[in-house]
């Protein structure tokens, strides 16, 4: 797989999905309907779900593609796979509170080794480079030309005051009893992947998350954040998080800056 021809294709594919995304967002009404699981889903889910695969399966016509809103693809079993949230952070969206992202990540043998994650409504755009290097990139976003690109990476925590980023939507009693275990300095909230990527580039020390997610909501996320320096493990045993799992679903998991003084469950 050539590197530099992933990471132009797949950072194209979610800087055009954004732009059919906030059609959507910036329209008077769209339909909000409900999947089985009874989680919401519109008209832009759809409509970037449909563009990021055609996407890459016109340009990977061999590997297979994982994504949230086409379950026959929940069955794959595939080693190397790409795997897309076409819309992460739905319910943000639906309230039109801008922290929604587009996520599209390649997973190499259980770890994501690319990914991108695009917040359109917030005009950040996170990847990783042909080098595995995280950066944001600044400006327009062009879909077809890169504005100004900054290396980005994690923060040399102060485990006496630490920032902690935890989810707007799913921030719970023991999501709160675990942070509690930290000397806490200052705490934001975040919505969708956009926690990762707080920790990539250093404006939060440490993501813990209690609570279901699936491989779609993290792996992009993941990459970003292990191309800035830092890292994911499983809540249970502080082991790596892996991908390629059971239906994607993941354990619980702390993403952090290697410095933090990492506190059992």
């Amino acid at each position: 797989m050539d590197m530099q021809q992933t990471t132009q294709i797949i950072r194209k594919l979610a800087i055009e999905a954004g732009a059919l995304i906030m059609d959507v967002y910036n329209s008077d009404d769209f339909e909000v309907k409900s999947k089985s699981d009874e989680s919401p889903v519109t008209i832009a889910d759809e409509t970037a779900d449909k563009h990021i695969f055609a996407g890459l399966r016109a340009a990977f016509p061999d590997v297979a593609i994982v994504t949230e809103e086409q379950s026959d693809t929940h069955s794959e079993t595939s080693d190397t796979f790409f795997i897309v949230d076409p819309l992460d952070g739905t319910k943000e969206f639906i309230h039109r509170r801008g922290d929604f992202t587009v996520n599209i990540a390649y997973v190499v043998d259980g770890k994501p080794v690319a990914g991108v994650v695009y917040a359109p409504a917030k005009q950040r755009l996170f990847y990783t480079d042909a080098t595995g290097q995280s950066v944001e990139e600044f400006g327009d976003h062009d879909a077809d030309k890169s504005g100004e690109v900054k290396p980005i990476s994690v923060s040399k925590p102060d485990n006496d005051n630490l920032i902690i980023v935890a989810s707007k939507s799913h921030r719970d009693q023991a999501t709160e009893d675990y942070i509690n275990k930290y000397s806490v300095k200052d705490s934001a909230a975040a919505g969708s992947s956009l926690k990762f990527c707080l920790v990539a580039t250093g404006e939060a020390d440490l993501y813990p998350r209690v609570g279901r997610t699936m491989e779609w909501d993290t792996a992009a996320g993941h990459a970003v954040l292990l191309g800035a320096g830092g890292d994911v493990v499983r809540f249970d045993n502080h082991e790596p998080l892996t991908y390629g799992k059971p239906i994607f679903e993941n354990p619980f998991f702390i993403a952090y800056a290697p410095g933090v003084a990492l506190q059992k469950s």
